[in-house]
């Protein structure tokens, strides 16, 4: 293995070398060189406590020896050949998803990423309603290509280029900051609701599809009311419009009790994509479907290194190690815990405007009094959790929501870690943002 480089060094060169749009997420960043369970570890040894998972990604843990050894002996079997030919690991991926997703999702397109699993989704759509228009959710985050940032209602991820033909936009459920002015008490989904009305006023009445993340992650943990979604549905029903779900992040037991997120609301999607958590950092993404849609798409289509043997070998060890391990319940236990000791500390820092998710997929929006958003101080914090030992992620439109999105296998203890460690952030930056 060749030796670490020096960190002020490998930083000039990934400025050189890396184009400027592939930011870092800190300011002084560390060298990670090594992962371990749900551990990171620098040039120079020093431990991390992982409460981020690779921008929630790492389901099981890094280097998890089933799946490594797993990983190992597939490369050393059968690296590629590409979907045309036929090659087990990719059936055998394509069945288990079969046996876990809700419903009766069972025709699959394995990808490389969430990306191109949500472009997947849009074009079997299209090609199964034989309409065009697609509904997002503003706040939402779909992925980097094309189309996939077109259905982005974030400015901070959209490219400042021609957006892709017919996406249109709905409100988003975003209860801290109900875009309608409502209160929980008396809101009446006026969310919901307004995808009826974009249907009626920014569509021709025929949209093919909507699109929508169960909890929106990049937005900042935005996680609906609980009759949200049964809601939406029953109107993209009568209007005979597919629903998408983006499980990319929220898929795989992060959200605990459920493999998939959407399953917490008890609704059953027409196409489901997920990638992130599938592969526990492998390159995997896959978009599934009920037989009926699926079969209206008979024309070929390929992709050179979706279905890859190495990377479907490693996805199914990872499903069965959620399964083996019982790492839903573990979300669900460790994420009670952890969503008890953040609105703890909220008791003691108002500006924790807002504590919000499910399971192991949590977010903290920092605001003051008046809600504005506290985007510098979420920033420092970030910041200092890592300088003390801790990786935590920020999101949301203005950068203001503390991310905690671990592996699914971390303990309470770590949480205890994150905590301590948050507390002793928070209280610097309280200090500032009062004063």
């Amino acid at each position: 293995m060749t030796a670490p480089s020096n960190r002020e060094e490998l930083k000039k060169r990934r400025e050189k070398y890396v184009v400027p749009g592939v930011k870092q997420l800190y300011s002084d960043p560390p060298q990670i060189v090594k992962g371990k369970g749900q551990f990171l570890y620098d040039e120079t040894g020093r431990e991390y406590l992982d409460m981020f998972a690779g921008i929630v990604t790492v389901s099981v843990g890094h280097c998890h020896p089933k799946i490594t050894q797993r990983t190992i002996d597939q490369l050393q079997q059968l690296q590629h050949t590409s979907t045309v030919f036929m090659t087990q690991p990719m059936v055998d991926l394509a069945e288990k998803l079969a046996e876990i997703s809700p419903g009766d999702l069972s025709k699959s397109f394995i990808t490389n990423s969430g990306t191109e699993a949500n472009e997947a989704a849009i074009r079997t759509a299209r090609i199964a309603s034989g309409r065009h228009e697609v509904i997002a959710l503003e706040h939402s985050y779909h992925g980097e290509s094309h189309l996939a940032s077109t259905l982005t209602a974030n400015h901070n991820w959209r490219p400042e280029i021609m957006p892709a033909a017919g996406v249109v936009f709905a409100a988003n459920a975003y209860c801290y900051r109900c875009p309608f002015k409502k209160t929980p008490d008396n809101c009446s989904l006026e969310c919901a609701k307004d995808v009826e009305r974009v249907i009626q006023t920014q569509t021709s009445g025929k949209p093919a599809a909507m699109i929508a993340e169960p909890i929106q992650g990049v937005g900042g943990a935005i996680t609906p009311p609980d009759d949200y979604f049964k809601e939406v549905k029953r109107i993209l029903e009568n209007y005979g419009v597919l629903f998408i779900a983006d499980e990319v992040q929220t898929g795989f037991g992060r959200t605990g009790k459920h493999m998939f997120g959407i399953s917490n609301w008890g609704v059953q999607p027409d196409i489901m994509t997920m990638a992130k958590g599938l592969g526990n950092g492998l390159p995997i993404g896959a978009m599934i479907t009920r037989p009926e849609v699926a079969d209206k798409a008979q024309k070929q289509q390929i992709n050179t290194f979706g279905g890859n043997p190495v990377s479907s070998a490693t996805a199914v060890a990872v499903i069965e190690t959620i399964l083996e391990e019982k790492l839903m319940d573990n979300a669900c236990v460790v994420g009670e815990y952890l969503l008890a000791g953040l609105k703890d500390l909220q008791k003691s820092f108002p500006i924790m405007a807002d504590v919000r998710g499910k399971g192991l997929m949590l977010g903290v929006e920092l605001a003051d009094e008046k809600k504005v958003p506290l985007t510098a101080e979420t920033a420092k914090i970030v910041e200092m959790a890592k300088d003390n030992g801790v990786i935590i992620g920020k999101g949301g439109l203005w950068g203001s929501v503390i991310r905690i999105k671990p592996p699914l296998s971390i303990t309470k203890e770590n949480v205890d870690t994150c905590l301590k460690v948050l507390r002793k952030s928070l209280e610097v930056v309280s200090k500032v943002a009062v004063g």
